[in-house]
């Protein structure tokens, strides 16, 4: 499992003083970027060899609101890993609390836009 903190700023908020639904997703993907990184996947070679991930689809629960100069974390962990998907849950906390959580569907993608099987070497890292 991966684990990165996260604080909220003021731009992350709305009207209400809340993290603004959509920022949830901007901190699981920078979660999601980060582990891949440490993993030792470089993404812009993969793009430079004509492959990239694509999220194909997100289930997403807004369980709890976070706030102004809250310390979030975000859990990451691999569900689910073929050589065409890749299944990641990803939760945002704030200490033991579950504020959001997602289920994630990563895919490959040559960067002409068709599917691609993700390469062996790459799966060997995520796995």
């Amino acid at each position: 499992m991966h684990k990165m903190n996260i604080r909220v700023y003021y731009e992350d908020t709305d009207m209400a003083g809340i993290v603004y639904y959509a920022n949830y997703l901007r901190y699981i993907e920078r979660a999601r970027s980060e582990w891949v990184r440490e993993l030792g996947i470089d993404q812009r070679e993969m793009k430079e060899n004509g492959l990239v991930f694509v999220v194909r689809r997100v289930e997403a629960d807004y369980l709890a609101p976070a706030r102004l100069d809250d310390l979030l974390t975000v859990e990451t962990e691999t569900t689910q890993l073929t050589g065409v998907r890749w299944i990641l849950e990803q939760r945002v906390k704030r200490g033991d609390t579950d504020l959001f959580h997602a289920v994630v569907t990563v895919v490959m993608m040559t960067d002409t836009g068709h599917p691609a099987r993700m390469p062996a070497n790459i799966r060997q890292l995520i796995h």
